[in-house]
């Protein structure tokens, strides 16, 4: 009787599988049908679907051209641009800088004037890779302790970097002498830039450790100096001559001149030429405070000092 039942059941459960088989396939053969229904599309909707692959694959391939064409110039240095203080990098060949930055925004996190920014898609190679445009803002370095270094996770930013006189990140150039208003004896009286203007400094009399907008800060100058007047490295300079040297550290002190006024021959009675000297280490202060539109002094990125 026990074989009896033993048998029934196996009977029963093959019948089930058997039944269950059957309904399955009878499942995807409606689905069969199903998808050789929708495979026949009418002319009008095969025409759309091919216009509508030939546009992705044009999209893709101009993509897939525009990454291209950024990878192109980096070799050449034709990318390069102003970097923050420390920045991994020779004059043109950044990609060491490149490798080493996780863009992570900590740099353009803790500037005091924000004049960091991050390259964004429409720039090319080097997303997300921190730069300065000096004429929009320049590094003052209001710090004093170079925080943008101090912030940086990966040493993209040189931690042997102690001291703003010690940055190299670019040097200065008269590039328009004779739109210096220096050069022609000019004096400069007002805000060195328009009300439209955005750019902040720092200028000790008014607040030590806030900057503000330059375009609120009038001057009233017999002769325009501003380049000099405003240089982070000369501002160092007057302070440990007068025995305060910045946050009274005198390792804050500048070993070189950065920029000076010569007087100039044969030119109008008083006039004097900006000279970029071997302490300058491209901040873009003077680019940023120039008066003149476009600035007469500008800063070359492929120079730096003893370069």
């Amino acid at each position: 009787m026990r074989s009896r039942r033993c048998g029934n059941r196996w009977g029963n459960e093959r019948r089930s599988v058997t039944h269950r088989q059957k309904r399955s396939n009878a499942v995807m053969n409606e689905e069969t049908k199903q998808t050789k229904k929708a495979r026949k599309l009418s002319p009008k909707r095969r025409e759309q679907n091919r216009r509508e692959f030939l546009r992705s694959a044009a999209l893709a391939t101009g993509m897939v051209g525009a990454s291209l064409a950024g990878l192109l110039p980096l070799a050449g240095g034709a990318n390069a641009r102003l970097r923050p203080p420390g920045a991994l990098k020779d004059p043109l060949n950044e990609q060491q800088l490149f490798a080493a930055c996780i863009k992570c925004g900590q740099c353009v996190q803790v500037c005091p004037v924000e004049a960091i920014k991050l390259a964004e898609l429409g720039d090319g190679v080097g997303i997300g890779v921190p730069y300065i445009d000096a004429r929009q803002q320049a590094c003052d370095f209001s710090c004093d302790g170079l925080q943008c270094v101090l912030a940086c996770p990966t040493g993209a930013l040189t931690h042997e970097l102690n001291y703003p006189a010690d940055s190299r990140m670019g040097f200065a150039r008269l590039s328009r002498p004779g739109a210096c208003l220096a050069v022609k004896g000019e004096g400069f009286q007002g805000p060195a830039r328009g009300p439209d203007y955005h750019g902040l400094l720092r200028y000790d009399e008014v607040d030590r450790w806030n900057p503000i907008p330059v375009s609120e800060y009038p001057y009233d100058l017999e002769l325009c100096d501003l380049c000099m007047r405003q240089c982070p490295i000369e501002i160092r300079i007057s302070q440990c001559e007068a025995g305060k040297p910045p946050s009274g550290d005198s390792n804050q002190c500048p070993p070189k001149r950065a920029i000076s006024l010569q007087p100039l021959e044969g030119g109008v009675p008083g006039a004097k030429v900006p000279v970029v000297e071997e302490g300058c280490v491209g901040c873009g202060v003077c680019e940023m405070i120039c008066p003149v539109t476009p600035a007469a002094i500008v800063i070359d990125i492929d120079k730096v000092a003893g370069s």
